[in-house]
Order: structure tokens, then sequence, then C-alpha cells
């Protein structure tokens, strides 16, 4: 079942949160691919200094702006695609950066649209390829495109099928250098297909337990 646009209209912590288990599907004219997702980060207004809301409005970041459930799609350093949901009521700037899958459908798929990325003679394991959000951009095919696609709609969107994560686990973010003190990264704990060092997340927390913006 696709998440219906309420479900992004909420704090962006708990849809963060409520993310994880979902899974994220990409229709394409090459096929289908679809992956668990097992890590995200939060981005939360202009006062969140690593947020692209930060600087105020600009024609960038104006889909943060818009209405909930639509994508946020960004070429990061001039190399990696990066994807994110747009959550909370329109004129609330706040995302869900989506940073690591586990592949479910269209691996094959996903193992081409990575080939460049592999070593010499070694094969990209299955719970790699969409490990860390530029890798997992690349292998589901999402590129600036898909920046301000309606993800209600019938070709990029996150479905609900009855997965359910217990062991979640929050940290700083990561690969940021600024807001570093908000514990926005929510992830599967001991799952492998969760990028970046794990070995500093938090003991998962009981259920419905958000940290405070």
């Amino acid at each position: 079942m696709t998440l219906a646009r309420a479900f992004y209209d909420r704090p962006t912590l708990d849809v963060a949160a409520d993310l994880i288990g979902k899974v994220l599907v990409h229709r394409t004219g090459e096929g289908t691919t679809a992956g668990a997702i097992v890590e995200v980060e939060a981005y939360i207004g202009e006062s969140d200094p690593a947020c692209h809301a930060a600087p105020g409005l600009t024609p960038r970041n104006e889909p943060l702006y818009g209405l909930p459930g639509f994508a946020y799609v960004y070429l990061n350093y001039g190399i990696h695609h990066l994807f994110n949901v747009v959550t909370e009521a329109a004129g609330r700037p706040a995302a869900v950066l989506v940073r690591a899958l586990e592949p479910l459908d269209g691996v094959r798929l996903m193992r081409r649209r990575r080939a460049g990325d592999r070593r010499p003679g070694a094969a990209i394991p299955d719970h790699e390829l969409c490990r860390g959000p530029g890798s997992l951009a690349r292998a589901m095919g999402i590129s600036l495109a898909d920046n301000r696609a309606d993800l209600c709609g019938p070709s990029l969107y996150v479905e609900d099928r009855g997965t359910t994560c217990s062991a979640l686990a929050w940290s700083s973010r990561i690969g940021i250098r600024v807001g570093i003190e908000y514990q926005w990264r929510c992830y599967v704990a001991g799952c492998p297909a969760v990028s970046g060092t794990r070995a500093h997340g938090r003991e998962p927390k009981a259920e419905g337990r958000r940290p405070v913006p």
C-alpha cells in the first residue's frame, strides 16, 4: 500500500522513525527497483544549520517549503544525487534524507546501474548496492529528473509491506560538519546495509520515543 500524503504531513522526526522498514519503489522504463528503508536522517527548518533551508527560501530549496509527500533531489558535490522526502506542512521546510536501503526487488538492475562502481574482478554485495545516499540513488535510478516528484504518484513512491523494525537506534547525523549535536539519524541497529560508522549510535530506544527537536 502506497503511503498517503498524511503520512508525511507530521513532525519530521516521527516521519523519519516511521519510514524505517517501509519500502522505496521506483518504476522506470528499465524496470522496477525497490528496497526496505534502513537508515534516514532528518533535516528540520531554517534554524538547522545543516538543512538546505538554513539560508531561507531559494530556487534550489523551494521544494522543502512546498507540500509534504514530494521528493527533494539534489546533486551533492556535483557527483551524487541525494533523495529526500519533504515533510510537515507547506511553509515549514523540512525533509528526511533516505541514506540506505536493503535491496528487495530489481537487484539485477541495481547491479547494472552500479557496474562502474565495483572494483575490478569484484562484485558489489547485495547489502552494499544501496548503502549510502549516493549509491542508493544510482542503484534506484533516481536523478534530478525526479526532483519534485509526487511520492503519492505511480512511479516513485514509498509503500508499506507490513514490515516492522524493533531494533531502532538514533545517532548524530554523519557526513556533515554543522548541526552534529542533533541526534537525528535513525537506523536499524546491526543491519549491514546501513552506511557509515554504527559504533557511535545510541542503544535502541523504547517504542514511541523520539529525540526532541
